[in-house]
């Protein structure tokens, strides 16, 4: 606990440092960057030599992720246990020219009724979100109640900002965040760029190097009063299509069972897919398309 107030004599005597006993804000982010701003995102790399910028592109960069509402479009009555969002993201890591993982995981619960997944830098982008899941926990714990999810939505945009020195030094992270709102009964969607601009997306919306195919994907698939597993195979059909025209967008790899990250939101909480669940949804689009003479 040493570098958070409380020094060594206090981990000595078996008390915590002082910094955990006084009265404080509920945001975690405030309370690190207080006590320990060394361990926020980016900050060794800030001390490095070269000032994080990445010439060489050796950074490992995650690529796309999509998000898919589904059920009754109108919030209250007319929504519920029915509606919802579906979150998807790929499983590449390109390095500049070469692949740096085949199975990297990109869409993460931000908290119970929430996911979040990311686009670009990836050690700077997991380590974030892994800050921003102990954010909402920390909120939780100390409020003792869930933020709403445009509180969620707006406290990440805030840790974004805090990543603007990085990603003007070219490590840039872009998240996408999704949950279900307790108070409308109605999956929501929420973009962002990298000086932290938070914008609320309708219906779909996909971030990373092959969003602009999935995007155009998910125009032409989507439509109102999709349910659950209908949004899945948009979703999932969206990032085959990305995988096509993308080379830095991972496909459903059958070989070596990759398959992307599958995740669903609603009133009964956060749950990701089963890799067999996954598995079938894509062998049921190439099926179709080999029906119609063509795997394009």
């Amino acid at each position: 606990m040493d570098g958070f107030g409380g020094g060594r004599s206090g981990r000595e005597n078996g008390r915590l440092p002082d910094a955990f006993l006084r009265p404080g804000s509920s945001s975690f982010v405030e309370f690190l960057a207080e006590h320990a701003p060394d361990r926020l995102p980016g900050a060794l790399m800030r001390g490095a030599g070269h000032g994080g910028v990445d010439p060489a592109g050796l950074t490992a960069h995650a690529t796309t992720i999509v998000a898919v509402t589904f059920g009754p479009r109108a919030s209250g009555a007319g929504a519920g246990k029915a509606s919802g969002v579906v979150m998807a993201g790929d499983r590449r890591a390109t390095a500049g020219p070469m692949i740096a993982s085949r199975s990297i995981e990109k869409v993460f619960p931000a908290d119970a009724y929430s996911a979040v997944g990311m686009a670009g830098a990836a050690g700077i982008g997991i380590e974030l979100i892994k800050l921003y899941q102990l954010e909402l926990e920390h909120y939780e714990k100390i409020e003792g109640s869930l933020l709403s999810l445009e509180g969620k939505a707006n406290r990440l945009a805030t840790m974004l900002r805090g990543n603007l020195p990085m990603a003007m030094q070219g490590l840039t992270v872009v998240p996408l965040f999704a949950g279900y709102d307790l108070d409308k009964g109605i999956g929501r969607i929420f973009s962002y760029d990298p000086t932290g601009g938070c914008y609320e997306e309708y219906e779909h919306h996909g971030i990373g190097s092959g969003s602009l195919f999935a995007r155009g994907a998910m125009k032409k698939l989507w439509q109102p009063g999709l349910d659950a597993e209908g949004a899945i195979a948009v979703a999932v059909e969206a990032l085959y299509d990305a995988a096509d025209d993308d080379s830095a967008t991972g496909g459903p790899d059958t070989v070596r069972r990759i398959f992307p990250v599958v995740a669903t939101v609603t009133a009964d909480g956060y749950s990701r897919l089963p890799d067999d669940d996954v598995a079938a949804v894509a062998e049921q689009i190439v099926a179709q398309r080999r029906q119609r003479g063509s795997i394009a």
